[in-house]
């Protein structure tokens, strides 16, 4: 891990946070004990911060230093509040067309997918506080620097996300294998959020019952799934495909 890619020690974390940087999550040793680090810990709480309490050999395979407990790392870009994006979406003019990533984990899959929604478009990207890939140099490398140009939302709840997207009239069209409706049997000129769920787990319960619509990708072969980021790359460009038309 790049040594400027996380802040180690009490003092130095909540200084980090306390002077506004991009926290990715917080590693809490487990068993901590002392005032200072309960005060940390709810600093976090109040600054929305996602943490974890981890053995302290995950720490310590992070630094070899006196890192008294705790680690920050650091997030590759700064991120956006979606109540001010959307608003700013419609203001422009612009059919909104976002990405609802739910549950991707692997760094490459988050950074090929968000790769492609630059190049489709999107205008942002929704993820969860915790259970997201990181945000990294990693992923921003993965992303070809997409990282950097397209607006990042990162959401305590993406079933309330959800909820106030369809609220600002919204579509939202999740991809799943077990759906019965193929994806290009639905319009996606409408303002649109497609969303996507982890290859392992898929899009939540909570999450899915909020959809206006379940969509599956047409298999020929007699592999079950595709990647996810292949799955994303062809919903996102039927979306261009789609509005497209528009301007004919």
């Amino acid at each position: 891990m790049d040594k400027e890619s996380f802040i180690y020690g009490l003092h130095p974390v909540a200084e980090a946070i306390k002077s506004g940087k991009e926290i990715d999550r917080i590693f809490f040793q487990k068993g901590l004990q002392g005032s200072f680090s309960a005060e940390l810990l709810n600093l976090a709480k109040k600054n929305d911060i996602p943490f974890q309490f981890v053995p302290k050999e995950k720490l310590d395979r992070i630094t070899r230093k006196n890192h008294q407990g705790v680690i920050a790392l650091l997030s590759g870009i700064s991120y956006e509040g979606l109540e001010s994006l959307v608003p700013l979406i419609f203001e422009q003019g612009k059919i909104p067309f976002l990405l609802i990533l739910d549950g991707i984990t692997d760094v490459r899959n988050f950074g090929a997918i968000c790769r492609s929604a630059e190049c489709a478009g999107v205008h942002g990207i929704v993820i969860p506080m915790t259970g997201s890939a990181q945000v990294n140099e990693e992923a921003i490398r993965t992303s070809a620097g997409a990282l950097l140009r397209i607006p990042v939302c990162r959401e305590k709840s993406l079933p309330g996300a959800a909820a106030y997207l369809k609220d600002c009239g919204i579509r939202l069209v999740g991809a799943t294998e077990h759906a019965s409706t193929l994806f290009y049997d639905v319009p996606f000129i409408e303002p649109l959020a497609i969303v996507m769920g982890s290859e392992e787990k898929g899009i939540s319960r909570e999450l899915a019952a909020r959809l206006d619509h379940l969509v599956q990708i047409p298999m020929q072969g007699t592999i079950a799934s595709l990647n996810v980021s292949v799955a994303a790359g062809i919903l996102l460009f039927e979306v261009v495909r789609q509005r497209a038309s528009l301007f004919l």
